[in-house]
This record gives C-alpha cells, structure tokens and sequence, in this order.
C-alpha cells in the first residue's frame, strides 16, 4: 500500500518549472506516412512527468502516423529555467518543451515560442479556461496545457475521530467549526498553518475573484491593499489562529509533512507527495491519512487554489512545426491525456477527463477545485517578485505579527513595485 500511495502521489505535489531541446538528423524533406520520414523530433520532459510506459505508447503512436523517429530527453530541475532560455535562443532550438505554467509568458514574451492559435481551435474547444489561462499570452495561444496539481486538506482520521468528528466539512465555516472541535476535544493542534505558506494564501486571493498585481497605465503594481486580498488574509490569519507554527517561516521550514507526521495534528494543507513524505517519516500513520477538499464559503464552491503545473510548447525556432503540432494533437488527446492522468495522480487538461483519477484519494481530493483555480500574475515581471527576500512572506508574517492588513501591504509595496519594474 506504501509503495502504490507514493507512486500514485508522488508527481502530483511537484513544484513545477520546465523545459525542452530538439534536433534532427533528416534532411527536412516531407516524405513517409504522413511526409515526416527521415526526421527526428525531440522532446523534453521534467523528470517524473513522463512514465515510461506512457512515452513507450506515445511514441509508438506517433512514429506509427508520422513515419518521423521520437526522441524523449529527461531533463533535471536544477537550472532548468536558464537551460530552456539557452535552448531557445540558439540556432538550433528545441522542437518541443515542457514548461511549468506560470513561467509560459516569459517565454513567450521574449519570442521564444510559436503561437498555437490554429491547434487550440483544433484540439483544445473542451481545455478547462483555469488550465488554459497560463498558455496564453496578451490574447495569443502560446502553449498548451499538459498537467496539474493543487493543494488539498490532508487530515489525521483518528485526531479527527478523537475529537468526536463525523464528517468532513463541505464549508470554509464548517472546516472552522472542525478545528474548534479538536481545539476543543484534543490535546492535538488543530491544523499546521506556518506564517508564509504563500501559495495558499494566493489559492484564497484567487477565491476571493482578486489578484496579487493591478494595471496603472502600461505598468504593473501591487495589489495588496485590495480589500478583496484583505479578506483572503484574514481568512489565513483565521487558519493560522488554530496553529501554533512559526509565523515567519513557511511550509518547508520545518517540512509541515514531518510535523504532522508526529501523529499529533489535525490537519495541513499541502500537495499530495507531502502525504507521501509524511508516511515516510511515520509508516503508521499511513493508516490515518485522509484527504479533502479545500472548503469554499460554500458547498458547491471549493476554495480557490493556486494551480501548479506544465505546459506543452513548440519552439518558435523550430524547423519541425507541423511535425511538433502532430506530436501534440496525439499526447495531448483524450486516449493519452487520460493515461497520464490516471498514472501520474495529476489533473488533466479536461474536466471530462477527470474520470481516469477515479481510485486515487488525493486526486479525487484535488480535481473539483481545479476549475476554479488560478496561478500567480501571468506577467514576465512576476518571477522577479518571488525571488528571496520574498515580499508577500513579509507582508504575510508582519499581519500575523500584529499589523493590520494594510499597514503591512504597505511595508512590502515599494519593494514589489520595484521588482515589478524590472526588465523582465
């Protein structure tokens, strides 16, 4: 049972950020099955996001239609983001690239991608528009959407049968109520909130219909003194009430999925593979490990989330276009799309094919609030913004230090503003 939770949850919790390179050795002469014979096209995957028995089918379905020869290269996450810059500046350039999502526009914007307008018509009517988002750039089709994950509540089963609890909350206040209860009932913390879990706090901002950036003519500034981004942080300061994590540290220091390991917490929020490590740390607590849905302030409304995952691109300088745009029409059709999904635990680019997760808890968990996700600001400057010192952790611990909300947005605003400014 171990080894199968983390195999099936190991990928889904990734944080995403992707790449590509390419090569031929044909002579470019349109000629075999579909007039590609004689050439060769490559792929590059993030480690781990490709199975591969799933690269196995593709390949074979490809080279099948084609007549062209598959090549996938595995690439490391370290220095990834610098490599695909490289690969894309150079006379030779990848054919096709994973890229993670929120990093799409830079590399859009530097003209480094071929736009995708004429597939997306083609294949992509059904994408899920919050998956989608991240593959366009000012109004272009630059990508298309591979996978996905996102956070879900991971809960301790016997904390919460301790405390007396039946049922898993379908509400943000009933969610509330819950931690009350084991506040109240237990000598277990209630739920593991560190101060600067900022993707999450960004999930509530999405939830809230806000956005961490706002436009002042042609430029970007921050939005952190939005009423609406004033409501999502009281919500996490809310959460954060029921903690006793350090308020000026976040999810990985100390890694929340140890502590809760211990046994003696009720609840965290995080990606599936830190349910993984958790067993890890404490193979009985395998047995307590349950998951759900980030409550929204309603039931038939999840919370927000952030969307962490991978898009698919071609090389705008590419010689292999249309052989690139076949290799997308097959990997990302529902027969492939699908087996992914079900293999890996990750959300597909369709909601109709959220079906293959079916007998994956952490998935199940995760899928209904996919449509109502998001990501960070979907600009070229963002990346500048998260860079340590980040600015949003600062603004995040001085709340729940004592400022008010906009006391501490204003702290942080010139510093974000500034980054915002930089050449992206």
């Amino acid at each position: 049972m171990k080894r199968k939770l983390i195999a099936a949850i190991g990928v889904a919790g990734m944080v995403f950020s992707v790449a590509a390179c390419g090569g031929d050795d044909g002579d470019g002469k349109n000629t075999g099955a579909d007039g590609f014979e004689g050439q060769t096209l490559v792929v590059w995957t993030m480690d781990g996001s490709a199975p591969a028995d799933w690269s196995k089918d593709v390949q074979a379905a490809f080279e099948k239609k084609t007549g062209a020869k598959l090549k996938f290269e595995t690439q490391k996450w370290d220095g990834i983001q610098q490599k695909v810059t490289t690969a894309l500046s150079e006379n030779d350039p990848p054919d096709v690239i994973e890229i993670g999502n929120t990093q799409t526009p830079s590399y859009a914007a530097t003209g480094g991608l071929a736009e995708l307008e004429a597939l997306k018509k083609e294949i992509g009517a059904e994408w899920t528009d919050s998956v989608n988002r991240s593959s366009v750039f000012e109004g272009k089709q630059y990508a298309a959407p591979w996978y996905f994950a996102n956070r879900v509540v991971i809960y301790n089963k016997a904390i919460w049968a301790e405390a007396g609890i039946k049922d898993t909350p379908k509400t943000r206040d009933e969610f509330f109520e819950a931690l009350e209860t084991i506040e109240k009932n237990t000598d277990a913390e209630p739920i593991y909130m560190p101060g600067q879990n900022w993707y999450f706090l960004d999930g509530l901002i999405i939830g809230q219909g806000a956005d961490l950036v706002k436009k002042e003519g042609d430029t970007y500034v921050s939005n952190l003194a939005d009423p609406k981004v004033t409501a999502a942080m009281e919500i996490y300061q809310k959460y954060a009430s029921f903690s006793k994590a350090p308020k000026d540290k976040d999810e990985a220091t100390p890694q929340q999925a140890d502590v809760f390991a211990k046994g003696r917490t009720g609840a965290f929020i995080g990606m599936g593979w830190e349910a993984a490590t958790a067993v890890k740390a404490n193979p009985e607590i395998e047995e307590d490990l349950g998951y759900f849905t980030i409550p929204g302030e309603t039931a038939d409304k999840p919370e927000g989330v952030f969307l962490g995952g991978s898009n698919l691109a071609v090389a705008a300088g590419s010689e292999k276009q249309e052989l690139a745009q076949e290799f997308l029409r097959i990997a990302l059709s529902d027969e492939f799309e699908g087996a992914l999904a079900k293999v890996n635990g990750v959300i597909p680019n369709k909601q109709s094919l959220e079906s293959s997760l079916e007998g994956n808890a952490v998935a199940e968990a995760a899928a209904p609030a996919a449509a109502g996700g998001g990501t960070t600001p979907l600009i070229p400057q963002w990346a500048a913004v998260e860079n340590t010192p980040n600015p949003i952790k600062a603004y995040m611990t001085a709340v729940l230090k004592g400022k008010s909300p906009a006391e501490a947005a204003k702290s942080v605003e010139a510093e974000i503003n500034k980054r915002l400014a930089q050449e992206s």
